[in-house]
């Protein structure tokens, strides 16, 4: 069969959302090829897939990360369009086609995303966005936004869905890795996922690529997506924080090294730790106060 969207889908013991992700799929009107690249899962989310059409498993014995799950898929996936999706989104009646539609308008468009929501319909951070760069981020850390509106270029924030939701596909710096969808010939010409990322900051370093080969990124706002944000690794929130602070080391090295002192860059590296030790504390510090809450209830 020919298929017209390979979908990779990375699973990390995503349970029922899983199912449901799979199922939004199956239920579009577009020939879909499926492909879940398992990372060691633990749990049953694997069982609810046995019987469904069209749809391939790759068991990993050890979790490999994100990145080098999604080169594993490329590599099985047989269609013209890859579409790379976390096992917590569900697809919206039509969004999927309004994603391909937007894909195959330009030819210079080598990547597209949709709106990412929450189960309350709000729009979610991530799914429109400019590239973090290092004075980007640090205007954002020391709450320089607020000075946006009279020097808008000097402190602007790289969150756009603070910004009016656009009635049309507009293009972006980047977009969410829980939902790309890319054509195959692009992907080829720009490289696949870096595997030197575990968990977070990959999909900006391949938005950064798209942009360097000179392809477009589209948002596009028709399509909407419900995700489940954190919901994969809620019970791993230190081990997530650890991959994503050194993601945004990894990227900040690879990309912006050349353009900013290397006294600066020293000092963005130590505040990013800092960073990853105060949200690790605060996580710790959650978990061990839950832990003794339980502990009461059950006494009681």
């Amino acid at each position: 069969m020919n298929f017209d969207i390979s979908t990779v889908i990375v699973n990390y013991n995503a349970g029922d959302l899983l199912y449901a992700c799979v199922n939004s799929l199956l239920n579009c009107p577009l020939k879909i090829e499926i492909i879940i690249v398992d990372n060691a899962s633990s749990d049953q989310s694997l069982n609810a897939l046995v019987g469904l059409p069209n749809v391939h498993l790759i068991k990993n014995v050890t979790n490999l990360g994100f990145a080098a799950a999604c080169n594993q898929g490329t590599n099985k996936a047989t269609a013209p369009i890859l579409l790379f999706l976390n096992p917590d989104c569900s697809f919206k009646p039509g969004a999927l086609v309004s994603l391909l539609e937007t894909m195959c308008k330009d030819a210079e468009v080598g990547m597209v995303g949709g709106l990412l929501v929450n189960w309350d319909g709000t729009e979610q951070a991530g799914g429109r966005r400019a590239i973090p760069t290092p004075w980007r981020s640090f205007v954002r850390a020391f709450g320089l936004v607020r000075f946006s509106g009279r020097w808008p270029k000097l402190f602007y924030d790289f969150h756009l869905h603070k910004q009016k939701l656009p009635d049309h596909p507009i293009e972006v710096e980047a977009i969410s890795g829980a939902c790309m969808m890319v054509r195959r010939d692009v992907m080829q010409d720009v490289g696949g996922w870096d595997e030197g990322y575990f968990l977070h900051c990959e999909d900006l370093d391949w938005c950064m690529r798209f942009r360097q080969k000179g392809w477009k990124i589209l948002f596009v706002p028709t399509a909407k997506i419900t995700h489940a944000l954190g919901a994969c690794g809620k019970n791993k929130k230190v081990f997530v924080e650890w991959h994503k602070h050194k993601g945004m080391i990894r990227f900040y090295h690879k990309f912006f090294r050349h353009q900013y002192p290397g006294a600066l860059m020293a000092l963005i590296v130590v505040g990013v730790w800092l960073r990853f030790g105060m949200v690790a504390t605060h996580h710790s510090t959650q978990h061990f106060r839950n832990a003794l809450r339980s502990k009461r209830r059950r006494y009681e």
